[in-house]
């Protein structure tokens, strides 16, 4: 039947062809701008979308798991889906080698801890450098997603095997496929943690939360989710999916629901225990993303809790086609979002620091955007010592030092006074409380807020995703024609 053979159309791959070539121009045009040295935009848009679209497959291998190890059936009419999402573990495996090449060679200053030099002076990121060093990232990006694409290809294999299995043979494959589901689940649940640690966290080196893995695999869960109901509601327009009813399209409306709620629990646990312990260490990640990108922080809730929670909480949204579509879409936006928020805001103070550290000193904007020098109160000292010792020398007399408020005023503007009048530039750590509270918030685009070059290569990868899970579902019917489970996913009722 046609329903259940997908055709890749023409007009089809011309639309993500086209997005991949968005994206493509996009990436191109980041590399060149300098807006932050380092070509700092680029890389983090890189690393950004790979991540991003590598955890949804990594979050389809492993619901696909876990449904089978708890004789799940009610999603089998459209697991071929979460198969082919799963699948793109080897793409992101590819594009996460780009990011460990330029780790290698070093072509990019996204890890602070990547800087010998840094390190050797850095009780912090010595602590830290028997875990984050360029080895353990090698065997995070090819060893761990390598081991989650073994078990996503044995997953399709397996669910291949059974369409042309008989009846006898057909739950025995299945029993063979829960094994490897039991086998994967505690593999996942470990090697996630490790690489989110790798690949996201460690972005912000001094930083740390043990939650953090686990908030940013639930972000991962709802993507997945998300584009699962936009996939399904898109196919099933074109005539595919017959089977799907609203009862399928309802539960996945509350899975969106539900994890959406895990994921908020996760948000707020993190910042509370952190808030309540007080530990300079940790809470200079909330500090930085509350003061300087309010938008970031406080639209990542809204995006990803306000609206979904008050769309979703009624009942007879999660079955409407239209409703549930949209709120999809605006869940799918939002984690991306939060992405963007995980792996721009560390690399762009890094990458500030490091240019101000190699003697290029920081410009103006560098100063007001927060760049962060070693001693905390040189802003506000050196105008004071300076002035006294100029005048001391000329006159023999000391002048009175300049009113504190006027050198606190000199200092947020990012204004040192040297001999003959002549400013020059010099930085204000925003985490000192007397700068932090007037920081003005900073509006950098492609770092405070998605600018044209993101939304463009978020497009290019949302094509290359596209195209080779389109590109899968050729390969195998669209339902599981002889799943054990077929006949209770077919009479699914809530």
């Amino acid at each position: 039947m046609r329903h259940n053979h997908f055709t890749f159309e023409a007009k089809q791959k011309n639309v993500f062809i086209g997005m991949m070539v968005i994206g493509l121009i996009s990436l191109i045009w980041s590399y060149f701008d300098n807006t932050v040295p380092n070509h700092t935009r680029f890389w983090t848009n890189f690393l950004h979308n790979a991540a991003f679209f590598t955890g949804i497959g990594f979050a389809a291998t492993f619901l696909i798991a876990a449904k089978i190890t708890a004789y799940s059936g009610w999603h089998t009419v459209f697991k071929r889906l979460w198969e082919a999402y799963s699948l793109f573990l080897l793409v992101g495996l590819g594009l996460m080698g780009v990011v460990l090449v330029g780790v290698w060679g070093n072509l990019h200053h996204l890890y602070h801890w990547a800087d010998v030099k840094a390190v050797a002076g850095d009780p912090i990121l010595k602590g830290k450098a028997s875990f984050l060093n360029k080895y353990w990232y090698t065997l995070a990006t090819f060893g761990f997603v390598g081991v989650w694409y073994f078990f996503a290809q044995k997953f399709r294999k397996l669910s291949i095997e059974q369409d042309n299995a008989s009846l006898d043979t057909r739950y025995p494959i299945y029993l063979t496929a829960k094994k490897w589901g039991a086998g994967f689940m505690p593999i996942a649940g470990f090697t996630s943690v490790a690489v989110i640690w790798q690949w996201l966290m460690s972005l912000d080196a001094h930083w740390y939360s043990t939650m953090y893995g686990w908030y940013t695999i639930a972000s991962w869960v709802v993507s997945m989710i998300a584009i699962t109901i936009l996939m399904l509601i898109y196919l099933k327009s074109l005539g595919y999916y017959p089977q799907v009813s609203k009862e399928h399209l309802h539960d996945l409306g509350k899975y969106l629901f539900a994890f959406s709620i895990f994921w908020t629990y996760l948000w707020f646990s993190q910042y509370m225990l952190i808030w309540y312990a007080n530990v300079g260490e940790e809470t200079v990640y909330f500090r930085i993303r509350m003061g300087e990108f309010p938008i970031l922080f406080y639209g990542n809730l809204v995006l990803n809790f306000v609206l979904p929670f008050l769309i979703l909480i009624r009942n007879d949204t999660k079955r409407k086609t239209g409703s549930l579509g949209f709120i999809a879409a605006i869940v799918l936006f939002g984690h991306w979002i939060d992405f963007f928020q995980m792996a721009k805001i560390g690399p762009y103070k890094s990458a500030l620091e490091h240019h101000a550290a190699a003697g290029h000193g920081a410009s103006h904007g560098e100063a007001t955007h927060g760049a962060v020098v070693a001693d905390p109160h040189a802003a506000t000292t050196a105008p004071k010592a300076a002035v006294h010792t100029e005048e001391t020398a000329k006159t023999g007399h000391a002048t009175p030092a300049p009113a504190d408020a006027h050198v606190a005023h000199e200092a947020h503007e990012g204004l040192t006074v040297a001999s003959d009048a002549h400013a020059t530039p010099a930085k204000v750590d925003v985490m000192e409380p007397d700068n932090y509270f007037h920081y003005n918030p900073d509006l950098t685009p492609g770092f405070a807020f998605p600018g044209f070059l993101e939304i463009g290569t978020m497009l290019g990868f949302a094509g290359l995703f596209l195209f080779f899970v389109f590109g899968q579902l050729t390969k195998a019917s669209l339902v599981p024609t002889n799943d054990p489970y077929l006949e209770e996913t077919l009479h699914h009722h809530v």
